[in-house]
């Protein structure tokens, strides 16, 4: 079977062609899909849209009701598009192709920092810095804790990881003493 992803793919790159020059702006269709998106990953959502008792349209209407945002003309067209190919579950996932898009077209990426202590403000604008040379895009950080590093960083951009932790570098040693 294909990957989530690669099913949600067209979707997103569809409705990204279709609203990229929209008065509405890219932020706010990304918002409205990531409401969207919450609300199709909801368990009783799910399963009420799976129930083969509703038809399409009580679907779609069941859907709409339950997105507190006003749902426009143009994304009702694209979630009856969904509920017609029966991919409304897959809202998550074009959430995220979507956000990507998004993104490429900025020239920015999301930028997953975790370090095994706090980080101070000036530390993660310094790193954010260095990081943006590294990359050439303009990065939107997000920053957690895990002890279980010990210490240093791992950085992930896209599917590129930097992992300068100490436990990276104990896992490195381990590997090359049992090699």
């Amino acid at each position: 079977m294909a990957e989530l992803s690669t099913i949600a793919r067209p979707y997103a790159e569809a409705l990204f062609a279709a609203v990229r020059d929209d008065s509405q702006g890219l932020e706010s269709w990304s918002a409205l899909l990531s409401e969207m998106a919450q609300v199709a990953g909801l368990h009783d959502v799910r399963e009420a849209l799976n129930d083969p008792r509703l038809n399409n349209g009580q679907r779609l209407e069941l859907f709409t009701g339950l997105v507190k945002s006003q749902v426009t003309e143009k994304a009702r067209n694209f979630l009856q598009l969904l509920v017609d190919n029966q991919r409304i579950l897959l809202l998550p996932q074009i959430a995220e192709q979507f956000d990507l898009l998004k993104h490429q077209l900025e020239g920015t990426a999301q930028a997953q920092i975790i370090s095994a202590f706090p980080m101070a403000e000036a530390q993660v604008a310094e790193l954010t810095a260095g990081l943006e040379k590294k990359f050439g895009l303009k990065l939107k950080p997000t920053v957690t804790v895990d002890a279980d590093l010990i210490g240093g960083i791992r950085v992930i951009v896209g599917d590129q990881v930097l992992d300068t932790s100490v436990q990276a570098r104990l896992a490195s040693m381990r590997d090359t003493l049992t090699a």
